[in-house]
């Protein structure tokens, strides 16, 4: 099962430029998308897709810009692993990588797109 996160609904508008002057790059246009059904999901199994509100403390704190430059920390496993998006490329794959070392040489694909992945999480589109 897959559920927003607690007392999530869509984005406001206000929320998204927020996340896009804190994160200083583009926001790709699938988790846009996303943020217009809902502001983040949390899987069962602990897979969480960070809420515009979230997105640029996320970043933040593990250094993204300095560490994956062009890339884009769009959520977690609740394990110590990051999910990242290129922030450049609409139809960026996801890449998985161990929180502790963001060198973009060590990522892993952990889908072709964001739509599959999150198809992949999620019993319907966009949960």
């Amino acid at each position: 099962m897959t559920e927003s996160v607690p007392g999530s609904t869509a984005t406001a508008s206000a929320d998204v430029a927020r996340a896009r002057a804190e994160i200083a790059l583009s926001l790709p246009a699938p988790l846009v998308a996303l943020w217009n059904v809902t502001d983040g999901l949390m899987t069962d199994a602990g897979v969480t897709v960070y809420s515009a509100r979230c997105i640029g403390e996320r970043n933040a704190t593990y250094e993204v810009a300095q560490y994956a430059p062009g890339f884009l920390l769009i959520g977690d496993d609740s394990g110590g692993r990051g999910f990242l998006l290129r922030a450049d490329g609409p139809g960026s794959a996801v890449f998985a990588s161990d929180l502790g070392d963001l060198g973009p040489e060590d990522f892993e694909v952990e889908s072709v797109d964001f739509v599959s992945w999150i198809e992949s999480l999620c019993s319907t589109p966009f949960c």
